[in-house]
């Protein structure tokens, strides 16, 4: 049940990290603070497609 899934930044958009997630456990989006390194900052992730 485990999926791969895809982290993309909220400022730029861009793809930086991929993770796996428990679909059952968790069906709604992840969301975290990661380090992007198009934005050389701390910004909030969100899962995508």
């Amino acid at each position: 049940m485990r999926v791969t899934v895809h982290m993309a930044c909220s400022e730029c958009q861009e793809r930086n990290y991929t993770t796996r997630k428990n679909k059952k456990n968790n069906p709604d989006r992840l969301e975290a603070k990661k380090y992007c390194s198009r934005c050389k900052t701390h910004t909030l992730h969100k899962e995508t497609k």
